[in-house]
């Protein structure tokens, strides 16, 4: 259950992605994959972030975690900027901090077995050897709704479901405080997702965890989510309790977003009526002038070239970016 005590807290986030272009004439070409992103996780939070295909939010999540370094802002883990600290320095946050991966697969090494691959994290930081570290794995092993037989197999004797599982057991091998969840259940089945996003709340009220939780499922987003915030094209448009975003979004490219959610009814479905946004979505390496946005949005104004919209409190703990607010 979330408190009022902020765990993390991201200022200004930026990560920008530069490589030379051209062989006798170099230029730089500069990608910005995450731009001047500011968010709070309150402890025993979920916060959600969604947004289409390369928007930045699993960039955004590998960035706080410092897979990435970032190339400006500041990232507070119970008010201590790690965005600078060495590799050292960030052993005991490395702890505390840990991340599930899209695929499944590609995120576990091939040659371990899962007894390796749950106590490798154990092993880095000498919390358990022997006898002791292998009771800990079958304890894990367990929690994820796995057995003891399991521990020495490899991953490629696992569904795909069971491997997320597998992945979820490694980054609990360290009791950490917060995890990111980078799309955890997209490449699942239908009939998996479910589960594994069950077992994750009931992981989250068991321990006392703090989520940040990827995704571009948006029905997902809304049911395991306590806030939700949205991107579009390396910044955040919308950030609000899930109840109040789904309820009244108020930035035109979330209230887009949200009408595409599938409607299981088809006479509601006929009924309501969806917003179809023109074009592609901009390149980061050349984003729009003014709101990144304004190439696609039905309500454009002139003031949209030019400035750049910031975020701005809308309603109780609802921010949004955009001019139309400014009416």
């Amino acid at each position: 259950m979330a408190n009022n005590e902020i765990l993390i807290e991201v200022k200004n986030l930026k990560k920008y992605f530069v490589k030379n272009k051209g062989l006798i004439r170099k230029q730089l070409e500069i990608t910005k994959a995450v731009d001047d992103v500011s968010f709070y996780i309150r402890k025993g939070e979920t916060l959600g972030l969604v947004g289409e295909s390369g928007c930045g939010k699993s960039t955004t999540g590998r960035t706080v975690l410092r897979l990435y370094e970032p190339t400006a802002g500041e990232i507070l883990y119970g008010g201590k900027d790690i965005a600078k600290l060495n590799r050292e320095q960030m052993m005991p946050y490395r702890k505390k901090m840990q991340m599930i991966f899209q695929d499944p697969y590609a995120s576990l090494n091939a040659r371990m077995t899962v007894s390796d691959i749950i106590g490798e994290p154990m092993d880095i930081h000498n919390l358990a050897s022997g006898k002791e570290r292998q009771e800990r794995i079958y304890e894990l092993l367990d929690t994820v709704g796995l057995n003891k037989d399991h521990a020495a197999r490899y991953p490629h004797e696992f569904s795909g479901g069971q491997r997320q599982r597998i992945g979820i057991a490694r980054s609990l091998a360290v009791d950490p405080e917060f995890i990111i969840c980078d799309e955890p259940i997209s490449a699942l089945d239908v009939s998996i997702q479910a589960q594994v996003v069950n077992m994750l709340e009931d992981l989250q009220e068991e321990r006392g965890l703090t989520y940040l939780f990827i995704a571009h499922d948006l029905s997902m987003v809304k049911h395991i989510s306590d806030r939700v915030g949205v991107m579009y094209l390396g910044s955040l448009v919308e950030v609000a309790s899930s109840k109040e975003l789904y309820a009244n979004p108020v930035h035109p490219y979330t209230q887009a977003l949200l009408s595409s959610i599938p409607i299981p009814d088809p006479d509601i479905a006929e009924s309501s009526k969806r917003i179809v946004l023109e074009g592609d979505v901009p390149s980061p390496v050349n984003p729009p002038s003014g709101c990144k946005f304004r190439t696609r949005c039905r309500y454009a104004m002139d003031v949209c070239k030019e400035v750049s919209p910031v975020l701005k409190e809308v309603g109780k703990e609802h921010f949004a970016a955009c001019h139309l607010l400014d009416k």
